[in-house]
């Protein structure tokens, strides 16, 4: 087996994805406007043996900005994936052998133990990673949550019959009503879309990580071919949008939101009936809605999502403690920073754990009386 770390200005990069079925979320480009929002470094690990390629990009992050310098005086890594759903990538021949896609991991967390890299955190995609949680144990690959998915190929009448009774009645009044849904260009309504957006996010209480900021919005311009803006305007005026993605027959919801004022109305119930049948036009296989807030909750969010479809897909997370000592060590230091025990911070399913969010913490000590199943804190995005 043939390994290699590549950085965006690799070709092999480009080459890869030219042979492997992807999603947007594995471009260059996504990785690139990534790793300056968050400021690490995007790489991608490759394995090759034959017709078996494994691939998968991730970013760099330095531990020592987390500690004071003094305390940890040498370099110390881990690794997030980028923001979204990405996780592995692979060949047919590849995901039918499972020697191969254990051994292809087993390099990788040699890999990064060479980089003095302590844990990595992937999320992995509920499209095109599903047979992974028969590969690898479930201590490493674990179940987070639940997505919503909608199977495009199948016929329009069969997606509006999945269709739950309560959109169908709005969908139709809305239509009645005069609302319009269309794809706009994102270019000429990106500041009302990102009012529309900030406008959600406050309402909902949203995690400060939540709140983009202009130059992140603008850099999106980067993905014009794949990214579109879904919008529904009442009486000319733009009441919901959502940013969706399109690549390789797979759209995915990525960001949205919907005007305090039009609200009780539901005009989002429109957005997505209009996105799933332009996506379906346009021969994509499958869309991805996601799942409710922080991926393993079966919320408000969520139960709305489930009422396009009957089609449910694992939300898998692969967390992997490299170099056990260092990993303790953080812990350590994080807990004595917080100042609460090493065993609480390890009781929460935040990983990894001394990069626990003082939310998560919040809710281990409010419920210390029940063991944590693992998956309730875990965002799906940090």
């Amino acid at each position: 087996m043939k390994t290699q770390i590549i950085n965006l200005s690799s070709p092999l990069w480009q080459h890869f994805l030219s042979q492997l079925r992807h999603d947007v979320f594995h471009l260059p480009a996504y990785l690139a406007l990534e790793a300056a929002r968050i400021g690490a470094t995007p790489q991608a690990f490759l394995a090759v043996q034959g017709s078996r390629k494994f691939f998968v990009p991730y970013l760099l992050r330095s531990c020592n900005e987390l500690f004071n310098c003094e305390i940890l005086p040498y370099p110390l890594y881990d690794v997030v994936s980028p923001y979204g759903y990405p996780g592995i990538l692979m060949s047919e021949a590849a995901a039918q052998s499972p020697d191969f896609l254990l051994e292809a991991l087993e390099q990788l967390i040699l890999s990064f133990q060479s980089q003095q890299i302590c844990s990595a955190f992937f999320r992995l995609h509920p499209f095109l990673n599903q047979n992974l949680s028969q590969v690898y144990p479930a201590s490493i690959c674990q179940e987070t949550g639940e997505t919503i998915g909608i199977d495009l190929t199948q016929s329009p009448e069969e997606i509006w019959r999945q269709t739950r009774s309560d959109h169908r009645k709005d969908i139709n009044r809305h239509k009645r009503s005069g609302w319009v849904a269309r794809m706009v260009p994102f270019a000429n309504y990106m500041s009302e879309f990102i009012e529309i957006y900030r406008e959600t996010m406050e309402r909902v209480s949203a995690a400060q990580s939540y709140y983009f900021s202009y130059d992140y919005f603008s850099s999106l311009l980067a993905l014009e071919e794949q990214l579109h803006l879904c919008i529904v305007e009442i009486d000319n005026r733009v009441a919901s949008a959502c940013l969706v993605t399109e690549c390789c027959g797979i759209v995915n919801s990525f960001l949205g939101g919907t005007r305090n004022s039009f609200l009780k109305l539901a005009p989002e119930k429109l957005l997505f009936d209009y996105v799933r049948f332009w996506a379906k036009e346009r021969g994509n296989e499958f869309f991805n809605m996601g799942g409710g807030v922080g991926s393993s909750k079966q919320d408000g969010v969520y139960y709305f999502k489930a009422g396009f479809s009957h089609q449910r897909r694992k939300f898998l997370t692969l967390r992997l403690i490299v170099d056990e000592q260092q990993y303790s060590r953080l812990v350590k230091l994080r807990s004595q920073s917080l100042n609460v025990s090493s065993d609480l911070l390890l009781k929460t399913s935040f990983f990894p754990s001394y990069r626990c969010s003082t939310n998560a913490l919040k809710e281990v000590e409010q419920y210390s009386d029940r063991t944590l199943s693992g998956v309730e804190n875990v965002p799906i995005f940090r």
